[in-house]
């Protein structure tokens, strides 16, 4: 009995260390849980306590028996390195709302309007930090970031522990995702667009018609009057887009290599 419990223990403490490593590396980098405003400390909280729930299911995945101490440190390296990864696609679909937030910036005129953006720990346009951190809330809101969790899980069939990771693969799914994201926040930002389009199409109009007015200075306010008017009339339209293109992108990652 004694050696049965002493086995349990060691196996425990060598799963616990592995999920640890991929849970923690991921939990450090996804958005929500790993966005800058949230403490470090809350976040290796956070990473604990989920490692405490994952790896009694991820001991079916773990080698048997446990490698030396070469090979374990070999082991860790990559965890950390598929923990990266998975947070980093996470947080590439996320970029989509500030993508976004900078095409309405710029076509509403409010460009200059620079602000710390607390999502992306960097300095953003106004309409990209209201969208980032607004998207943070709506994500918890509707419980997509369980998705998340559930990735994590999943990705142990997707990255096999002691597999060496396909790295041409991995760069080649991150471009795929950056090119994604990139359409999902141009296509959020069409409306405004098209209505800034025809803003411009008007002052061309007025331009020839009364060459003598000032049609720069009296059309800005009204364009970020109408951007304004425009983000109230489909930002819910675009949140529930990005919603379902950020779920179709994380179940798209987690299904590629099943």
């Amino acid at each position: 009995m004694p050696s049965v419990i002493e086995e349990f223990i060691v196996s425990g403490v060598f799963a616990f260390i592995l999920t640890f490593v991929r849970v923690g590396s991921a939990v450090m980098i996804m958005p929500g849980l790993g966005d800058s405003f949230v403490p470090t400390r809350i976040r290796l909280h956070m990473a604990v306590a989920l490692t405490l729930a994952l790896f009694p299911l991820t001991m079916a995945y773990m080698p048997n028996p446990i490698p030396g101490t070469m090979t374990l440190f070999t082991l860790i390296g990559m965890e950390f390195l598929i923990g990266i990864f998975f947070g980093t696609i996470a947080r590439i679909f996320m970029t989509a709302l500030d993508t976004a937030g900078m095409v309405i910036s710029l076509q509403s005129g409010l460009a200059n309007a620079q602000l710390f953006n607390p999502s992306l720990a960097s300095q953003g346009s106004l309409m990209g930090a209201f969208l980032s951190v607004t998207g943070v809330v709506v994500l918890f809101a509707t419980n997509l970031h369980h998705l998340l969790i559930i990735g994590v899980l999943e990705s142990y069939q997707l990255f096999p522990i002691g597999a060496i990771p396909d790295t041409a693969s991995m760069a080649a799914l991150m471009a795929k995702a950056v090119s994604a994201s990139f359409s999902i926040g141009v296509k959020i930002a069409a409306p405004f667009i098209v209505v800034v389009f025809l803003i411009y199409v008007g002052m061309g109009v007025l331009t020839r018609l009364m060459p003598q007015v000032q049609v720069f200075l009296l059309a800005l306010p009204l364009q970020i009057l109408i951007s304004l008017i425009t983000l109230t009339m489909v930002m819910s339209a675009g949140f529930m887009y990005w919603l379902g293109q950020f779920q179709a992108g994380m179940v798209f990652f987690l299904t590629v290599g099943q």
